[in-house]
């Protein structure tokens, strides 16, 4: 555990909600997918001396001199993260993976240029396009939805919808989707409906000859990876890489990776890399944030490390293992089940929705996040469904003996009255803190 003397001494306010804040998630079971516990080396990195230094620009280019043995930390990352995912090059300033697309879509769009992205109701992000966000308002955005009757993506209907709407950046990837994305398919369908694309405008009579190279490249599609929620389990070889497909691949590396907060890109264009890193600095971004990059390199480091497919290996059984005793409970868990480290429960008919499940799970000591499904109609702050996740929980230790436990308690949450669980509350209290005790958070 990490000693916060000099806090302590210095601002014992701060020193106390930083210590609530620990007791509280130690004291709790952590299922938000989005969530993980990065190793204590990752956690001495970000609060190194590199916190320190000012260091706009890349690597041998800074615009602040001291920069000796930055570039040497940061140039440490980037290769790591180039040996990990096998890819050519690596920007790994973003500060986070919203930050990271932003970067993206500013260095590869023009403001109105249509992008396409899986709609925040399918399991997208915010950030591939919602209409709230910079995506969605500094760009055209088009939002492509999941088959209505199995909630996975659907391939068949993609080719057309892209045909029709020309996107300037086709973005895959997804923060509430359970099943694997078959990202070689999407490359054929985009090359596909690129070809029909240009077939068109070079058989468009009314176009001058001299223009047609100009028209082409204004509808060149580029594709666009966030693999931020699966990038642990690609590192680790248990999903399909979008590397050897996608042009341009976008991640956080707090989630399944178990890094710091922070984002990163990745790319094997030459072209691309440069355009990316002007997105970045001086496009989106100041001065990187060089001890996050530190921890950035540990955990790539981290990653690298044979136990680590096994930690996945890990998260994957036991997020199955959670899938599969609810669904035997009854509970419908979308798509019947999952492939990675997530799972969404369709609460329609139950009596319950995402945010009283949310604040009945919180109450016990569960923390997990409501989530809106496929075609909801709840609003969003109340949603049908619940999303949950065992990265973070697979960290601290526990197994599949502990998610069917879970998944019990989960269960008598979801059934019954108000009545019901505030009598069984104390009980399902003490459970968790039963496993909790079993498995405590970075104890030495």
């Amino acid at each position: 555990m990490i000693n916060f003397k000099h806090l302590e001494k210095n601002d014992p306010e701060v020193y106390n909600l930083v210590m609530q804040e620990y007791e509280r998630q130690n004291n709790c079971l952590e299922l938000i997918a989005s969530e993980n516990e990065p190793s204590e080396a990752v956690l001495e990195a970000q609060a190194s001396y590199h916190t320190l230094k000012y260091a706009e620009g890349y690597p041998g280019k800074r615009y602040y001199g001291g920069c000796r043995i930055i570039d040497q930390t940061e140039q440490l990352a980037i290769d790591r993260a180039c040996q990990l995912f096998k890819c050519k090059y690596a920007n790994v300033q973003p500060h986070s993976g919203a930050s990271a697309n932003t970067a993206v879509q500013f260095a590869l769009a023009k403001p109105g240029d249509t992008i396409m992205g899986m709609s925040l109701n399918s399991g997208g992000h915010l950030t591939h396009g919602a209409k709230p966000t910079f995506s969605g308002k500094y760009f055209n955005s088009i939002q492509y939805e999941v088959n209505k009757e199995t909630y996975e993506i659907d391939y068949d209907a993609l080719e057309d919808f892209i045909v029709d709407n020309k996107p300037k950046i086709f973005i895959a990837g997804a923060s509430a989707y359970s099943r694997k994305i078959d990202f070689k398919k999407l490359r054929n369908i985009i090359n596909n409906a690129q070809k029909r694309i240009n077939y068109a405008i070079l058989n468009d009579s009314d176009l001058l000859e001299e223009d047609i190279p100009k028209i082409l490249e204004q509808y060149h599609i580029y594709f666009m990876v966030d693999m931020a929620h699966i990038a642990g389990l690609v590192a680790a070889g248990l999903h399909q890489s979008p590397i050897p497909y996608a042009d341009v691949v976008t991640s956080t590396t707090h989630k399944t990776l178990r890094g710091p907060r922070g984002g990163i890109i990745l790319t094997n264009d030459a072209e691309i890399a440069k355009k990316v890193d002007k997105g970045v600095f001086p496009g989106t971004q100041g001065g990187p944030l060089e001890n996050i990059i530190a921890a950035k390199a540990v955990c790539f480091g981290e990653a690298l490390k044979p136990e680590f497919k096994e930690y996945i290996e890990n998260v994957i059984c036991n997020t199955q293992q959670l899938a599969h005793t609810l669904t035997q409970l009854d509970i419908n868990v979308l798509t019947d089940g999952t492939d990675n480290h997530l799972l969404l429960l369709d609460l329609r008919g139950t009596g319950i929705t995402g945010q009283e499940l949310e604040s009945r799970l919180e109450e016990i000591g569960i923390i997990s996040n409501k989530n809106a499904i496929p075609f909801d109609t709840e609003k969003k702050t109340v949603t049908s469904g619940l999303r949950l996740g065992a990265a973070a929980v697979t960290s601290r230790g526990l197994g599949i003996d502990e998610m069917y436990q879970i998944a019990i308690i989960i269960h008598k949450c979801i059934t019954g009255s108000v009545e019901y669980f505030n009598s069984i509350k104390n009980e399902l209290i003490l459970q968790v803190q039963e496993i909790c005790r079993k498995y405590p958070l970075y104890q030495d």
